[in-house]
């Protein structure tokens, strides 16, 4: 589950930095009966201010009243959900680094002293994750070892456990 939102990655055109930080706030701008609007993003070096086009020229009408209000209200969760969107990222020219800010939430760890292990991954949002990552976390095991289990094939999924996912998967670990 995310416990913040992503760093965005673009380049500062103040100081070079390449790390931006998302505070959830919006700035809209009205002309007649076009809207503007864009989330501000803060570098993480020297702390200017940049802006991510969210809508441009847009008319009035044709904006949804409860996308506006959140809009206004500064919704942290509209941000997180903007930021998410192919379509603002492509548009901006901006990626996104999910390093630390993401938890796993295990349920316990009365999991760990079984033979085979069951277990159904579920991302509360489409955060892309190295399973690998994932279950060494999850299972207290360091990198290399999830690794060996995936060769030894005693680590085994559907899916492909090497690359990154950001959708829910299962696997079945045998000790």
């Amino acid at each position: 589950m995310p416990t913040c939102l992503p760093t965005v990655l673009r380049r500062c055109h103040a100081c070079a930095s390449g790390r931006f930080r998302a505070n959830g706030k919006f700035r809209v701008n009205a002309n007649h009966k076009l809207l503007d609007a864009w989330l501000l993003v803060l570098c993480t070096a020297c702390g200017d201010t940049a802006k991510l086009a969210v809508l441009e020229r847009m008319n009035v009408r044709s904006v949804r009243p409860g996308l506006l209000d959140r809009m206004h209200d500064n919704d942290p969760g509209l941000a997180a959900e903007l930021l998410q969107d192919p379509g603002v990222r492509r548009r901006n020219r901006i990626a996104l680094d999910w390093d630390d800010a993401w938890c796993l939430d295990t349920g316990g760890s009365d999991h760990l002293d079984r033979e085979v292990i069951d277990v159904s991954v579920r991302f509360a949002a489409r955060i892309p994750v190295r399973p690998v990552r994932l279950i060494a976390e999850g299972f207290g095991l360091p990198k290399a070892e999830v690794g060996r289990l995936i060769a030894e094939e005693k680590l085994v999924s559907a899916v492909r456990l090497s690359g990154r996912l950001s959708g829910d998967f299962t696997f079945t670990l045998k000790r």
